[in-house]
């Protein structure tokens, strides 16, 4: 079992605005001692939505996925993922009860505004109508909720909104999971080495140690960082199993060094 973040949303891929929702994910996540695997943006296409849906249904990861459950023309994601799951939508009990009570808590006490009868409150149910089958995801800010269908967790593009919710469904459903992958990362830089020249080493380092992968980050300069970093540098290093991490950071350094090349610890 993995975790994945669909992010949905045309304004996304157009750049109207930019997503936050990534690195948030990674720390919430992070903090609970987990990882994402992965992540994708899909713009507001109902069958590109519906068909990414199908295959991550069809898998075991956890996934998060934000935007487009509302109600207006361009959220499909309701839709989408009852289609992805062939089943029809409804609207939930739940929903139902904390959609009125924000329609009575708006209203302030006016009885006109409060009639759920209303054109406009009807339309607020929409936001309660998910895949037949699903849970909801309390929330906290407005109580328009969100909702879970097996392993995939769907809620508003909002930051706001959407961050207390994957902390909700993370604390509730995935406790167990906590801190058990025992991970850890350490690196350094390595100034004016070429990525060829080390590949055998960091090949060799892996082997050494099942569970760890060396990750290799290079960079043209960056004289903002000083003047050291002004020089052509990669950020080298390991990550993987805690109690093979030291060891395998250790042969990496050292292989570095043994080549004639200057680190500087990260």
């Amino acid at each position: 079992m993995g975790f994945g973040l669909i992010v949905i949303g045309d304004e996304i891929l157009s750049g109207r605005r930019e997503d936050k929702h990534l690195r948030r994910t990674i720390e919430l996540l992070g903090a609970r001692g987990l990882a994402l695997d992965w992540a994708e943006y899909v713009g507001d296409e109902r069958e590109r939505i519906t068909a990414t849906l199908r295959r991550t249904f069809a898998g075991s990861d956890v996934v998060f996925c934000t935007g487009g459950i509302g109600a207006t023309p361009d959220d499909h994601t309701r839709q989408c993922a009852a289609a992805a799951l062939g089943v029809p939508l409804a609207l939930h009990p739940e929903a139902r009860e904390q959609i009125t009570q924000r329609i009575i808590e708006t209203a302030e006490g006016d009885p006109a505004k409060a009639d759920l009868n209303r054109p406009d409150n009807q339309h607020r149910f929409k936001m309660g109508e998910f895949p037949v089958g699903a849970r909801i995801i309390p929330n906290s800010y407005n109580r328009i909720p969100g909702f879970s269908v097996a392993d995939h967790h769907f809620m508003p593009g909002f930051p706001v909104m959407a961050w207390p919710m994957m902390e909700w469904v993370l604390d509730t459903y995935y406790a167990d999971l906590f801190h058990q992958r025992g991970q850890a990362e350490r690196s350094f830089f390595v100034f004016e080495a070429p990525e060829s020249t080390l590949t055998p080493l960091m090949e060799r380092v892996e082997a050494a140690f099942p569970g760890i992968r060396v990750f290799s980050l290079p960079s043209v300069g960056d004289a903002q960082r000083g003047e050291i970093f002004a020089r052509r540098h990669i950020d080298l290093g390991v990550k993987g199993a805690a109690e093979h991490v030291e060891a395998a950071y250790a042969m990496l350094r050292d292989g570095v060094t043994g080549l004639g090349f200057e680190v500087v610890e990260n």
